[in-house]
């Protein structure tokens, strides 16, 4: 258990009081809680919910009974995988103080989530309150604007260190096949270094993988619309989609949806996104399905700050994504999947493509349920649309 100070009525925020003093509803003290106006719940250091607020069941779109007695991240987050554990589930056992902002899909929404242990009179922490303040406008760009930052730092990180190797792994390969072109055919010293050869370009390929996420190489772009590069992205996995018994729904502007850009870089995007969501339905309906779908859109939208953009959204009502790896998701060889079973770069080098053309990408996900990939491009001719 982590060695921080206790809460007391003394030291602790005006909200963890009350919640503190509250912890027993009954009477008084419970109307004084469910008074709060942001979504609070008490949890045990193992993540299982002892009581809740008004506002968080009514958030939640849950009734009582519903949220009492169940998992921390069944209700906030809308589950967890099998083979990935919580990470918030994995913090509340420390007993710690935290403040982190964060994505609730379980409360729809994004909020600072505040986490307070409570030491009983023994000394024991036995509560945690979890105050989640939904996040404004301004503070969501903030959020963003931090996130991308975070991911062009290991952007750059990752070309360095792609450079490195780059050079010594292209000299392992010749010298390899040097040796290779002067031994005998057929013999083990033949076998062994064609393996070199063979583990020696993919590791190359991995590095060329590094590099793509950095954005660097030669960029061409030109005039495209979006539609037509989902369209002959369709083309190319239409086959093996029908094979595997999902359905394509699409969604698309009766107007022209033009930008600037790579049409093969935003090809390799929602081929990468297809990959994913066709992984996530096989996983959740290995045989046949109504629900074993995605849903393809494309529009023209303008946001509130009156930016034109493109935008494309593929949703697919698959196994779902845990919400505390949400923000891990476009980091270089993290993967959801199994072990063995993906690289970790598709969303890395999609983040890369877009963010170069301009664009955002994002993910809005609920386990079991939905994972929705939502990238906006600048409308070509737009202040904030990509140049050559």
């Amino acid at each position: 258990m982590a060695d921080t100070p206790p809460i007391t009525l003394e030291n602790a925020a005006p909200n963890t009081i009350d919640c503190a003093l509250l912890s027993h509803p009954t009477g008084k003290g419970n109307e004084l809680f469910d008074a709060i106006q942001d979504p609070v719940l008490i949890v045990t250091p193992e993540g299982v919910i002892i009581d809740a607020n008004l506002a968080a069941i009514n958030t939640a779109h849950k009734t009582k009974s519903q949220i009492i007695g169940k998992g921390i991240c069944k209700i906030i987050h809308g589950g967890s995988s099998p083979h990935l554990q919580c990470p918030l589930e994995s913090f509340l056992r420390t007993c710690a103080p935290r403040v982190e902002e964060t994505r609730l899909p379980g409360l729809f929404g994004e909020y600072l989530l505040t986490i307070s242990p409570v030491k009983d009179s023994d000394g024991v922490i036995r509560k945690i309150l979890l105050i989640a303040r939904e996040l404004t406008s301004d503070e969501l760009r903030k959020v963003d604007s931090m996130r991308t930052a975070q991911l062009a730092a290991i952007g750059e990180l990752a070309a360095g260190v792609a450079h490195e190797v780059n050079n010594p792994i292209t000299g392992i390969i010749n010298f390899a096949q040097l040796l290779l072109d002067d031994s005998e055919k057929n013999s083990l010293q033949e076998e062994l270094l064609t393996r070199i050869i063979n583990e020696g370009e993919r590791i190359a390929s991995i590095i060329k993988n590094l590099l793509s996420f950095a954005r660097e190489g030669n960029q061409e772009n030109e005039p495209i619309d979006m539609v037509q590069v989902i369209m002959a992205t369709l083309s190319l996995v239409e086959h093996q989609l029908k094979k595997d018994g999902i359905q394509i729904s699409t969604d698309f502007s009766q107007d022209p949806c033009p930008i600037y850009g790579n049409f093969r870089q935003l090809q390799q995007v929602i081929l990468n996104l297809l990959s994913n969501s066709r992984f996530a339905l096989n996983e959740r309906y290995p045989t046949t399905s109504p629900d074993k779908k995605v849903l393809i859109s494309c529009h023209p939208v303008i946001t509130e700050d009156k930016r034109s953009w493109i935008q494309t959204t593929i949703r697919d009502q698959g196994t779902g994504i845990p919400q505390g790896i949400l923000d891990r998701l476009f980091d270089p060889f993290f993967t959801t999947k199994p072990s063995g079973q993906g690289t970790g770069l598709g969303l890395s080098i999609s983040f890369g493509i877009i963010q170069d053309h301009g664009g955002t990408i994002k993910v809005n996900s609920i386990m079991h349920q939905f994972t929705e990939m939502l990238i906006q491009i600048p409308t070509s001719g737009s202040d904030y649309a990509a140049t050559p």
